[in-house]
C-alpha cells in the first residue's frame, strides 16, 4: 500500500519546545563516549559542568518531533522505514543550556516506484526561545521500503559527497561500550530496538542495534578529535549517508581525509568487514 502523499505534504509538525539543561549536554556526550580517558582534559570539556561545551552533532536531538511516521495518517509502512542520510548545518555554537524551539517541516516527497520504495525528505530549524537566533538546520532522508508508487514525482536528493582516490590521512578507531545505546536513548530516541533483544530480533537483529544517530555523532568525535583538535566551535557542517547498523561493543573506524576547508570520511567495523557510514563530509568554520 503507498504512502497517502496528500497527508505527507500538508503535515503539519508541532511546534516542539525543550528546555536544553547542562546535565542535557553532558549525557549527549557521555552517549558518544565522551570521557573514555577521563584525565583528558580537552575530552573531559564536554562532560565537566567547568567550562561546558557541547558537541556539534548534538543539534540532531534537539527539537526533536519523535517517530511521527508511526501515525496512521502517514499511510507509511513504518516497519520497513530506514534513515538514509543525514545532513546538519550550524549558524552558532551549540548552548549548553538554552530554551529551545524546533520546527520541522516535509521539503519533498520522491517516488522511486512501484516495489521500489519511496524517500521522504524533512528538515528542522532549531531556534533558541529567548533570542530568536536560528542556531541549526537539521535535515534527513527516511527511505519508506514499503511506499513507492503513489503517483509522485522521482526528484533525486542531494549529491552525495564524493572519497577522494587515496590514501586517508586520519584513521580513528572509536570503541563502543556494550551499554552505548542505553545511554545514548536516554537524549531522546526511546526506540525500543535499541534496548530490548525481542524487539531486535523481531526486526530481523540477533540483538539490540546502535542508534544510527549515536554512529552519526561518534563520526563528529572523530572529526573533532583528528582534524581539530576538539576545537567544537570550528565545525559547522556534517552529512553522512547510513549503509549499515553498528553492535554495541563494536570498534568503528573513521578514515578521513582533509580535502580543503573540510573533511571527507566513513566509518566501517574492521571485525565485519562493514562499511556503515558513507560519503561523509564535515564543514569547518
Amino acid at each position: 500500500m503507498p504512502l497517502d502523499f496528500e497527508a505527507l505534504s500538508d503535515w503539519d509538525f508541532e511546534e516542539i519546545r525543550q528546555t536544553l539543561t547542562q546535565r542535557d549536554t553532558i549525557l549527549y556526550a557521555l552517549g558518544l563516549g565522551f570521557g573514555e580517558d577521563p584525565t583528558d582534559k580537552k575530552e573531559l570539556a564536554f562532560v565537566y559542568e567547568d567550562g561546558l561545551k557541547a558537541v556539534p552533532s548534538m543539534a540532531v536531538t534537539m527539537g526533536y518531533p519523535g517517530f511521527w511516521l508511526r501515525n496512521p495518517r502517514t499511510g507509511v509502512n513504518w516497519q520497513k522505514v530506514l534513515h538514509g542520510e543525514q545532513w546538519l548545518d550550524i549558524y552558532k555554537p551549540l548552548p549548553v543550556n538554552a530554551n529551545i524551539i524546533g520546527r520541522s517541516k516535509i521539503d519533498f516527497i520522491s517516488d522511486k516506484g512501484e516495489g521500489k520504495g519511496a524517500v521522504i525528505y524533512q528538515s528542522r530549524d532549531i531556534i533558541d526561545a529567548d533570542t530568536g537566533d536560528k542556531l541549526a538546520r537539521v535535515a534527513m532522508s527516511a527511505f519508506c521500503r514499503g511506499d513507492g508508487g503513489f503517483g509522485g514525482e522521482n526528484r533525486p536528493g542531494p549529491k552525495p559527497a564524493m572519497l577522494p582516490d587515496r590514501d586517508p590521512d586520519h584513521i580513528c578507531d572509536i570503541e563502543t561500550l556494550p551499554r552505548q545505546a542505553l545511554i545514548y536513548r536516554l537524549s531522546g530516541d526511546m526506540n525500543p530496538l535499541h534496548a530490548d533483544p525481542d524487539v531486535a530480533r523481531s526486526v530481523g537483529f540477533d540483538r539490540p542495534i546502535l542508534h544510527g544517530l549515536a554512529t552519526y555523532g561518534l563520526a563528529a568525535r572523530a572529526i573533532l578529535k583528528s582534524v581539530l583538535d576538539y576545537d567544537s566551535a570550528r565545525l559547522v557542517g556534517l552529512d553522512v549517508r547510513f549503509s549499515a547498523p553498528v553492535y554495541p561493543g563494536e570498534t568503528v573506524r573513521f578514515e578521513i581525509w582533509e580535502e580543503g576547508g573540510e573533511a571527507r570520511f566513513r566509518a566501517s567495523i574492521p571485525a565485519r568487514d562493514v562499511l556503515v557510514l558513507n560519503n561523509g563530509a564535515a564543514r569547518f568554520a
